[in-house]
C-alpha cells in the first residue's frame, strides 16, 4: 500500500540504513535502527568477501576447479539465461574467464519480445551454444491460473522452480558439475524471509486443487529429486556476483554498446507474466511492492539516498498497456471470474501443502549442502529456518 512520499512524514518504523518498513515480513531491528536484513548483507558481504580482494581470491580458486572438472568436455559450466541484465552480463563474463558455457532458457512461453531478441544477440555475438525448454503453453498457463485462482502470492512459482530443475537436469546430461548464477545480493537485495514461498509439493498440490490439465512438459522438482540432484550429481551452484564488484548500470551500457541488447523497462519485466506479478497482481491483491527488494540495495550501496528510494518505492508501479486484458484472454478468464479473484481475501503458502517443515528438519543437512555449493545458500537461508508467512 502506497505511502507518503516523504519518508519522515510517515508513520511507520523503517530501517535507519535502507528502507525496509514494519510490514516487512520477519523484520526486525537493533539498536541502532538497522534491520536484520542489512545484518544480512552485511554478514554476506564477509563471507564472500564481496567486492574486495578476498572475494576474488576466493572465485579465483572455484575458476580454476570449474577449468579442471571440466577438462575434456564440450561445456565447463551453465548458465542460465533470461534475457535480462544480469543473465546476459555473466555469459560475457564466462566467457571473459576462458570458460564454455552451456548457456540454458526456461521458456514460459510469456517471454517479451525484446527478451528473446536480447538472448540472441548476447549468445550470437559470443558463440556460446543454447538449450532451451519451452514448457508446452496451455500447460503453462493451466499452472498459472490455477495458482491465480488459489489466491496466493506466488503466482511465478511454477517458473521458478522450475527453471532451477531445468538447470539441474541439463547439467546431469552433459555431465557438467557447475551451474554459475547470475544474481547479486548488493545490487537486488535479500528477499524477506516468509516471503515468495515455493516447493515442488507446494506446485503439485495447488495444481492438483485447481487446474484442468496434466503435467506433461513441466519440469517438477520433487524432492527426492532435488536431494538426489544435490547429493550424488553434486553439481555446484555459483553466484560469481556474490564475490565480486558488480553495477546493474554498468553491465546494462556495456551489453547495449557490445551487442544491440536492450533495456525492458524494469526490474525482471523481461516477462510478462513477471511484469504481470509484479506491477499489477503483488500491489492490488496483496499490498506488496517487491521494487523494495532492489531500491533499499540500491540505499545500501550508496547508489540513492534512502528519502530519493522511499519516494520512488511509493510511486505507482508502471503497467504495460493491455497488459491484464492480454492476461485474462491467455488464461481464460472471464472480466467477473478475474475481479472475483482480485477482490477475494488473500491467501499465503501456509495455507497449502509443502515440503517446508521437512526441509526445517534437515537443516543440518542443508548447512552442509549449502556450504559446498550443493545447493545455494539462499535456499539454506530462507527454506530452513522458521519464518512468519506475509500477512
Amino acid at each position: 500500500m502506497l505511502q507518503n512520499k516523504d519518508i519522515h512524514q510517515v508513520g511507520l518504523k523503517i530501517c535507519s540504513r535502507c528502507i525496509y518498513d514494519e510490514r516487512v515480513p520477519a523484520i526486525h531491528y537493533d539498536e541502532e535502527g538497522v534491520c536484520n536484513y542489512c545484518r544480512q548483507v552485511d554478514s554476506l558481504v564477509a563471507q564472500y568477501g564481496t567486492g574486495q580482494p578476498e572475494g576474488e581470491t576466493l572465485f579465483a580458486a572455484i575458476l580454476d576447479d570449474i577449468r579442471r572438472v571440466g577438462q575434456g568436455k564440450p561445456y565447463d559450466c551453465i548458465v542460465g539465461v533470461s534475457g535480462g541484465t544480469d543473465s546476459s552480463y555473466l555469459v560475457h563474463l564466462a566467457k571473459e574467464w576462458g570458460l564454455r558455457p552451456l548457456a540454458v532458457h526456461y521458456d514460459n512461453t510469456w517471454n517479451s519480445a525484446i527478451a528473446t531478441m536480447n538472448i540472441h544477440k548476447v549468445l550470437n555475438g559470443l558463440d556460446v551454444d543454447l538449450y532451451t525448454h519451452v514448457v508446452a503453453n496451455k500447460e503453462a498457463d493451466d499452472i498459472f491460473r490455477a495458482f491465480f485462482l488459489s489466491g496466493v502470492a506466488e503466482i511465478e512459482a511454477a517458473t521458478d522452480l522450475g527453471y532451477a530443475y531445468l538447470l539441474r537436469k541439463v547439467a546431469a546430461k552433459y555431465s557438467i558439475k557447475y551451474i554459475l548464477e547470475g544474481h547479486s545480493f548488493v545490487e537486488e537485495g535479500i528477499t524477506p524471509l516468509g516471503r515468495n514461498y515455493f516447493d515442488g509439493r507446494y506446485i503439485e498440490a495447488i495444481h492438483q486443487q485447481f487446474g484442468r490439465a496434466g503435467l506433461e512438459t513441466y519440469p517438477l522438482m520433487t524432492f527426492t529429486r532435488f536431494l538426489k540432484s544435490a547429493m550424488f550429481n553434486r553439481v555446484k551452484f555459483i553466484r560469481p556476483l556474490w564475490y565480486l564488484k558488480y553495477s546493474k548500470e554498468e553491465a546494462k551500457t556495456f551489453l547495449s554498446e557490445r551487442f544491440g541488447w536492450r533495456y525492458y523497462g524494469g526490474h525482471h519485466l523481461e516477462n510478462r507474466m513477471t511484469a504481470f506479478y509484479h506491477s499489477v497482481y503483488l500491489p492490488q491483491k496483496f499490498g506488496g511492492d517487491m521494487r523494495n527488494n532492489t531500491l533499499a540495495a540500491r540505499v545500501r550501496n550508496g547508489a540513492l539516498t534512502r528519502e530519493q528510494a522511499w519516494a520512488e518505492y511509493n510511486t505507482p508501479p508502471l503497467i504495460e498497456d493491455e497488459l491484464v486484458s492480454y492476461f485474462k484472454k491467455r488464461l481464460d478468464l472471464s472480466d467477473e471470474l478475474y475481479e472475483q479473484v482480485m477482490q477475494a481475501p488473500p491467501k499465503n503458502w501456509t495455507e497449502y501443502p509443502t515440503y517446508k517443515k521437512r526441509f526445517e528438519r534437515l537443516r543440518p543437512l542443508f548447512y552442509f549442502l549449502a556450504k559446498a555449493n550443493l545447493v545455494p545458500m539462499s535456499f539454506y537461508l530462507k527454506y530452513c529456518f522458521p519464518a512468519k508467512a506475509p500477512t
